[in-house]
C-alpha cells in the first residue's frame, strides 16, 4: 500500500488545507474543553476556547495590534481586545452581579467607538488592553464557577430580562464573530492562518 503524501505550494498564495492540523501543532492549543457533560462545563469550555483563539490570533504582536482593516474601517485586533473587555465587563460585572460602577473602559455613549477609535500602536494603551481584558474574563470565570445554576438573571435594559445560560450563549456568539475578523487582520498584518 503506497500512502501519499500533499506537500505545501509554497509559490502560492497559502492555502488553508496547508496550514497544519490544531492537534499536530506545538504550543497552546485552543479547544481544549471538554466534548461531554454538564451544560454549565459545556459552555464554559465552547467560551474558553473562543476566548483562547483571541489570544493566539494576537500571539506575538504588539504594535502591529493597532494595526487597522482597510480603510475606512478602524477594525484592529487591539480593538477587538479592548471591545471585548468592555463585552465582558458589561455582561458580566454590570447586569449579572449589578456593579453599577462596571462602565466600559473603553468606550462610552459619548464616544460609542472608541474602543475601536482609540485603539493605537502605544504600549502602554496595549498593555492597558490586555490587563482589563484578563480582569473581566478572571470576573466572568469566577462569576460563572460560583453561580448556583444557569438560570441566574437580572434585567438587561437591552434584552430585558437574561439568564446565564444566554450571556454564556451570548459570548461565545459575540466572540466566534469577532475571532472571524481576527483572521482576516492577522493574516493581513503577517500572512498567518490557521492558528
Amino acid at each position: 500500500m503506497t500512502v501519499e503524501t500533499h506537500t505545501p505550494d509554497t509559490t502560492g498564495p497559502r492555502r488553508r488545507a496547508d496550514v497544519l492540523d490544531e492537534t499536530a501543532r506545538p504550543g497552546p492549543r485552543r479547544f481544549s474543553g471538554p466534548a461531554t457533560g454538564d451544560e454549565r462545563q459545556m459552555l464554559v469550555g465552547f467560551l474558553a476556547d473562543q476566548r483562547a483563539t483571541l489570544v493566539l490570533k494576537c500571539a506575538g504582536l504588539t504594535d502591529d495590534l493597532a494595526d487597522r482593516a482597510v480603510a475606512p474601517s478602524t477594525l484592529s485586533l487591539l480593538g477587538l481586545v479592548r471591545h471585548l473587555a468592555d463585552v465582558e465587563r458589561r455582561w458580566f460585572r454590570a447586569v449579572l452581579a449589578g456593579q453599577a460602577d462596571a462602565a466600559p473602559l473603553f468606550s462610552s455613549p459619548a464616544d460609542p467607538d472608541g474602543d475601536f477609535d482609540g485603539a493605537t500602536p502605544d504600549a502602554a494603551a496595549v498593555t492597558a488592553a490586555w490587563d482589563a481584558w484578563h480582569a473581566a474574563v478572571a470576573f466572568a470565570e469566577r462569576f460563572t464557577a460560583e453561580a448556583p445554576d444557569l438560570d441566574v438573571s437580572a434585567h438587561d435594559s437591552w434584552r430585558g430580562t437574561v439568564s446565564l445560560r444566554w450571556v454564556l450563549l451570548h459570548m461565545i456568539e459575540e466572540y466566534a464573530r469577532h475571532n472571524g475578523h481576527a483572521d482576516l487582520l492577522r493574516e493581513r498584518i503577517d500572512g498567518a492562518t490557521g492558528m
